[in-house]
């Protein structure tokens, strides 16, 4: 079983795995993130695995040394977070449509910011004047949030507003952001479901045929990276080679890439 994808703590799982593994059996806790950004480790204060984003939904397993180890509800992903960055299950309406805002404890753009969010946070709007929407983390501006039910049209376009951001392994956010999470971020964006890891991402969609044309919004895969496609000559990623999102010509990265003993191994078509 994958570690990733195992609702299973080593002492309780959810039920979906009776007959597989010996455990206490629960049906597990709703909640949901309520920090900003929260670390999902592979062991309570161990290795980031990703982070989850404000307002996603999870359902807390067991809990273990100020930890609480969980399912996303997005994508399945399991792990630890801190106990401080859990709060209750809540309803949500809206979602980051902007790479950051924030959210100000008054309607007024002066007001000092009382909180964060990043591209594709939940938040509950209770009230919208046109220019402010109010929430219960504060004013959030009405301009930086839509509906969950209006996904964006285009998620290479939602990528792409993250041109710069920092290579962060495990990110995912314009604060830092890795390949698969760049990725992730764009195709939920787009109401698109999407697994975490590259690896995992590999199951979207279709093969495209060795030497068949490839075009805007296709996937491109090697051992431990994805790319997306822009243009069919060129690719936009997050990538250590240049420790940011950057464009770069499709057929530099496969020389590059396959001189470092890396060839592709898988060309996507979502």
């Amino acid at each position: 079983m994958d570690r990733r994808l195992t609702p299973f703590s080593g002492r309780k799982a959810l039920p979906v795995l009776q007959g597989q593994v010996q455990a206490e059996f629960t049906t597990g806790e709703p909640a949901r993130i309520a920090t900003p950004l929260a670390p999902l480790l592979a062991n309570p204060g161990g290795a980031i695995d990703r982070t989850l984003i404000c307002g996603d939904a999870v359902t807390v397993i067991d809990r273990r040394d100020d930890h609480a180890f969980l399912q996303a509800a997005k994508d399945g992903y399991c792990g630890w977070v801190a106990e401080a960055d859990l709060g209750p299950w809540a309803k949500t309406t809206h979602r980051v449509t902007t790479p950051a805002t924030h959210a100000y404890p008054e309607p007024r753009v002066q007001a000092r910011p009382a909180t964060p969010l990043y591209l594709n946070a939940r938040v509950l709007v209770l009230s919208d004047t046109g220019k402010w929407a109010e929430t219960p983390l504060g004013f959030v501006p009405s301009s930086h949030i839509a509906p969950e039910h209006e996904p964006a049209s285009d998620p290479v376009a939602v990528a792409e507003t993250l041109l710069h951001a920092p290579y962060l392994w495990g990110g995912n956010s314009v604060t830092g952001v890795d390949c698969s999470g760049l990725v992730q971020l764009a195709f939920h964006a787009a109401g698109r479901p999407c697994p975490a890891d590259s690896d995992l991402q590999r199951s979207i969609g279709h093969d495209i045929p060795e030497g068949a044309p490839m075009q805007r919004g296709d996937l491109i895969f090697w051992k431990g990276h994805v790319a997306l496609l822009t243009a069919p000559d060129r690719i936009f990623h997050a990538t250590g080679h240049k420790m940011r999102v950057t464009y770069e010509p499709l057929a530099d990265a496969i020389t590059r890439i396959a001189a470092e003993g890396t060839p592709v191994l898988a060309r996507r078509r979502p």
